[in-house]
């Protein structure tokens, strides 16, 4: 499965931002959202590109990047990340197998007439932390007693 994601609208959704205000805010604020997209997908955030609008792209920064196996992609040369989105929603050639992230309309839409699974922002990243917790609630759990802890409250009450 590919995931699409609109960066700044699940940017604004996610309540994250960067630690570091004023220049070089919008930077730290992106390098956290991908640091938690990673984080929450592990190994999977390799099928992830996410798309920001170029108007504040860092300087020197190429068009393309890579950020823990998350394709980055500014839309340097488009009006806007939607627009760079519905390109890549139509270019994809099992669009079936796309996920699109996002809240903006016109990229929904986008993806509905591609027969891709369109997901608002917010409800995405509810959905991805909830299976994070239930992950780590899982592995949380201590394992089960082996022989050796029932030897032990045998000898015990001396059964």
């Amino acid at each position: 499965m590919k995931i699409l994601v609109d960066g700044y609208n699940l940017l604004h959704a996610s309540g994250i931002f960067g630690a570091v205000r004023g220049e070089g805010g919008f930077e730290a604020s992106r390098r956290a959202l991908l640091d938690e997209i990673a984080r929450l997908l592990g190994a999977a955030a390799g099928g992830v590109t996410v798309v920001f609008d170029a108007a504040d792209a860092p300087v020197g920064l190429p068009d393309r990047s890579s950020h823990q196996g998350i394709e980055v992609r500014f839309a340097r040369r488009y009006d806007s990340a939607d627009a760079l989105i519905e390109e890549l929603i139509e270019d994809h050639d099992a669009p079936a197998a796309l996920v699109v992230v996002s809240a903006d309309h016109r990229v929904m839409a986008a993806a509905r007439r591609r027969r891709a699974r369109p997901i608002p922002s917010g409800e995405w990243l509810t959905e991805l932390r909830a299976a994070a917790r239930a992950a780590a609630s899982v592995d949380a759990k201590p394992p089960e007693p082996g022989p050796e802890g029932a030897d032990y409250w045998r000898r015990y009450f001396g059964l």
